[in-house]
């Protein structure tokens, strides 16, 4: 594969982008379309619209987000990251451990590289083929939340990794109606402004099965990096893990976290899947 992406052209007629690659990917069932947008030619594609009518698993490609790469000041790259309602979210671990592979099978980095998002430079890796990304320090951890635990759950907490998130300790994650509590979860007037992702919690043997209800996406996702990371967290801080966890989210697949302590604050690096699913040309959308 080369290096800039082919030019974009847009259909007068229609308003249709067509002609611009772009790559189908998963982080553990998370999944992404990616454009490599180094030549600033992405502007058209990028609106909250358009972005609704790719990520549509019916008459669009169908994806959880659009991730966008740019050329950085700051870093080698640039990711900008859009949730499937259009929404600009401010980090996606999912999303950046998919840059992180394709950055790499792209040839626009090595196997280390810095990444620029919303919240900040993130120093990624590639570690035996995967991925791995040392995020933000978590912050507003709240092991306790004004949220009362209802049938079949323990507790609530609250972080903030990337972007905000609640977490639910549970009896059974298979149990629970994600759709239902997530959506009420997800808009609680305790949480503030924006609302939050809804992690849902529950032993899995030796490891910890994970469901997340995603803002932005409005549905459960298959997995979700930062709901991990959020998850893992609260763990540690409920005394219930230690400074690695082992995630099962609902696709099979395994995320893995592990946490230090840095200068009295909590730093999270986040190890999963970065997959190529397939790459295609835009023809109309």
């Amino acid at each position: 594969m080369d290096g800039l992406a082919a030019p974009l052209v847009v259909d007068s007629r229609e308003g249709v982008s067509i002609g611009r690659r772009f790559y189908k990917m998963s982080g553990s069932g998370n999944d992404f379309i990616v454009f490599d947008s180094r030549d600033g030619a992405l502007k058209e594609l990028l609106e909250p619209a358009m972005i609704q009518r790719l990520c549509d698993r019916r008459q669009g490609i169908g994806a959880d987000g659009v991730v966008g790469l740019e050329p950085s000041a700051r870093a080698d790259l640039l990711m900008k990251y859009f949730n499937s309602d259009g929404s600009r979210g401010a980090m996606c671990g999912n999303a950046a451990l998919c840059t992180t592979w394709l950055a790499g099978d792209l040839g626009l980095a090595g196997a280390t590289m810095s990444l620029e998002t919303d919240d900040g430079v993130l120093q990624t890796r590639l570690v035996a083929g995967r991925p791995e990304i040392d995020l933000q320090p978590v912050r507003e951890l709240r092991t306790a939340t004004e949220g009362r635990p209802e049938a079949g759950e323990r507790r609530l907490g609250y972080v903030v990794a990337g972007v905000p998130h609640v977490v639910v300790l549970c009896d059974d994650v298979g149990a629970v109606d994600v759709a239902v509590r997530g959506a009420e979860l997800r808009r609680a007037e305790w949480i503030g402004p924006g609302g939050a992702n809804v992690n849902f919690v529950s032993a899995e043997g030796r490891a910890w099965a994970i469901r997340t209800f995603e803002r932005g996406v409005e549905a459960e996702t298959l997995a979700c990096g930062t709901g991990a990371v959020a998850t893992a967290s609260l763990l540690q801080a409920w005394g219930l893990g230690g400074s690695t966890a082992a995630l099962l989210t609902r696709s099979g697949c395994t995320l893995d976290v592990r946490l230090r302590e840095v200068d009295g604050r909590l730093v999270p690096t986040l190890r999963g899947e970065g997959r190529l699913v397939f790459e295609g040309v835009l023809r109309g959308v």
